[in-house]
């Protein structure tokens, strides 16, 4: 019996190790053992398989991406966001880096529906980080002057960027020490703040 979820993510898994472009209709047919005329009933087209698998993978990521939604303080769910990424992105058990990265990025023009669809789902992701910086300077976590819009787009970059790396080749290690160097741009914490710190300023349990 077909199983349609284990086809999408054999298809997820295509697009994320070759790309959109370099994934072929012959590639998908036979990672999913579809005839093409079973193919064009079940799915519709490559760029319809595509999409879905662009979701599959958002759903599956997450669930690798806790602490960004577990930690309350504002610092410690982005410090835990981009530490998990690295762990995520250099797992021996799926393609190196960022399927949303890097799948549909340098696409010709007649494929600018499927650039556009993956540009959003990225958006997405930025609109999700900022939200949660808004909560941090609601919650007292960031200055009230804190700059959201381009907060959000500095740790949307150090993710893609991460998901590059690893691609290239980059081990854990080596990303987590981007990690480090990447939070130091994170804005002082209001001199009102009630949070615990420890005995250099920091907020306890997170690195600098």
């Amino acid at each position: 019996m077909f199983d349609r979820t284990a086809a999408i993510q054999q298809a997820m898994e295509l697009f994320w190790d070759r790309g959109y472009e370099g994934t072929t209709f012959d590639d998908l047919i036979g990672a999913m053992k579809l005839s093409p005329s079973s193919f064009y009933h079940e799915f519709g087209s490559k760029e319809r398989l595509y999409r879905e698998a662009a979701d599959y993978y958002l759903n599956m990521s997450t669930s690798y991406l806790r602490g960004f939604s577990s930690h309350r303080d504002t610092r410690a769910a982005f410090e835990a966001l981009i530490e998990e990424a690295a762990a995520f992105f250099t797992n021996d058990a799926s393609p190196a880096g960022c399927m949303i990265s890097l799948a549909g990025t340098h696409l010709p023009p007649h494929l600018r529906s499927v650039a556009d669809y993956t540009k959003s789902l990225r958006k997405l992701f930025e609109q999700a980080l900022a939200r949660r910086l808004r909560k941090g300077v609601s919650d007292g976590d960031l200055p009230a002057e804190t700059n959201i819009k381009e907060l959000a787009a500095y740790f949307d970059t150090i993710f893609r960027g991460l998901a590059v790396r690893a691609r290239d080749g980059a081990s854990r290690k080596q990303l987590l020490a981007i990690c480090r160097v990447a939070m130091r741009a994170w804005p002082s914490r209001p001199p009102d703040s009630n949070h615990k710190t420890d005995h250099k300023g920091r907020p306890r349990g997170v690195i600098s």
